[in-house]
């Protein structure tokens, strides 16, 4: 279950720091769109992207959120990608992003397919 301030950062357009784990150990971290559902933090992205690779392989992520009006504001949730949801409802979910973030139509064209990646929090933290 998400804590409120973790859905309270999701739900809002502010941005979160992904990062996964490469197959040698190495972390990468991307600046991502968020969103969440009642149990989870989710990550829309393409299944060609090595962040979708490196999740697939090893579902241990963490994901710093923090707040547009004040970056000292806060969550970070280490947790486990628990399943991928596809098709027409990921092409939605990105255009449901584009909309938060940026007041309109995802621009960019998809090269592969989406994909909205959904983790289980494990542990939660803020300031």
């Amino acid at each position: 279950m998400l804590e409120p301030r973790t859905r309270e950062l999701c739900e809002g357009p502010n941005f979160g720091a992904l990062t996964t784990l490469f197959a040698d150990g190495r972390p990468q971290t991307n600046i991502m769109w968020v969103g969440c559902d009642d149990e989870y933090v989710t990550i829309n992205t393409e299944i060609h992207r090595p962040k979708y690779k490196n999740m697939m392989r090893d579902g241990r992520v963490s994901v710093a959120i923090w707040g547009a009006e004040n970056p000292y504001s806060f969550v970070e949730v280490r947790g486990t990608v628990v399943d991928t949801i596809g098709g027409d409802a990921a092409r939605q979910d990105i255009e449901d992003l584009a909309q938060k973030y940026m007041g309109g139509p995802y621009p960019n064209p998809i090269e592969s397919e989406r994909v909205i990646v959904r983790i289980r929090p494990d542990r939660q933290v803020g300031a």
